[in-house]
């Protein structure tokens, strides 16, 4: 017969356990707050003082059938710290006469083994890994916890966040500050898509709009392709009111103009035309001397 574990060590594991479960479901330490949880260690803790006192008890019952020399080791052993106990049957080490009794005899090969217990730390970290995989998997089912899609929704919506904070205190974007950089052209692409390659087509070949990829430009009021892009993003068209002042009304920012424009820079500047005989649009307005590169500072 051996001692009991002591109640507070009982309450211990079921705080640990129940905090544990509630972090899966909750997913924030907000639970600390809330009354229910206060209620659930309320009632689990009476639950273990019941359980206690029962197991109180039933060891007494099964301490008066107990011969002298098993009461007195059992007296012995209940005198002993309970972490002492926990760590003697961890790394126990059983005497000959011990290990006599535990031989198992292969007998038709010549092989004898010892059924020793399993230690008591591996058995405990067996069944509170049990345990932890109920309740994992069950908070893995029925709630967010532990998505990978809902945590990467979650981190994505305080990106944009933090990007829009940002946006609020950050130097607003002119024709004036607008610098190119290489580094914009792959997003300046995903942004000329969506607001600007339903009249430009993609790759800015031309369409309803003119083509962006020759020398021929009916608005030319910057002395550079790149920020001449940029002011009619931001002022529109002054002979086409299909093209709009994207940035005045607040379609875009000055920063995704930005993006925009080394975009067209780049297919304007950087790489061929896209010629009438490849599908592009029809030169229209009149051939613009560009400076080189884009030397607004």
């Amino acid at each position: 017969m051996k001692p009991k574990t002591p109640v507070l060590v009982n309450i211990i594991i079921v705080v640990a356990l129940l905090m544990i479960v509630y972090y899966m479901f909750v997913q924030s330490a907000s639970f600390l707050s809330s009354p229910y949880f206060w209620a659930t260690m309320i009632i689990s803790g009476i639950m273990v003082f019941i359980a206690d006192g029962i197991s109180d008890l039933i060891e007494n019952n099964r301490f008066q059938k107990l011969t002298e020399e098993e009461k007195k080791k059992y007296i012995e052993a209940k005198q002993t710290p309970f972490y002492k106990r926990l760590l003697d049957s961890g790394f126990k080490k059983q005497s000959n006469a011990e290990e006599q009794d535990m031989i198992i005899d292969h007998g038709f090969d010549g092989i004898t083994e010892l059924d020793n217990s399993l230690p008591k730390w591996w058995l405990g970290l067996f069944y509170f890994g049990c345990i932890f995989c109920v309740v994992y998997i069950t908070a893995y089912a029925f709630t967010d916890y532990a998505h990978p899609l809902t945590e990467y929704e979650k981190e994505y919506k305080e990106q944009l966040a933090s990007i829009a904070e940002y946006e609020k205190t950050a130097p607003k974007i002119t024709v004036e500050t607008a610098k190119y950089d290489p580094a914009n052209i792959a997003e300046g692409e995903q942004m000329f898509n969506s607001n600007c390659a339903s009249c430009h087509s993609q790759g800015g070949k031309g369409g309803i709009g003119p083509n962006l990829t020759d020398d021929y430009w009916i608005n030319q009021k910057e002395a550079d392709v790149f920020h001449n892009v940029f002011w009619m993003l931001e002022n529109g068209s002054p002979n086409n009111p299909a093209m709009r002042a994207f940035i005045k009304e607040g379609v875009i920012t000055g920063r995704d103009a930005e993006k925009i424009a080394a975009y067209i820079y780049h297919i304007n500047q950087e790489i061929p035309p896209i010629t009438k005989d490849q599908g592009g649009a029809a030169p229209q307005g009149e051939v613009a001397p560009w400076v080189k590169g884009t030397p607004r500072k």
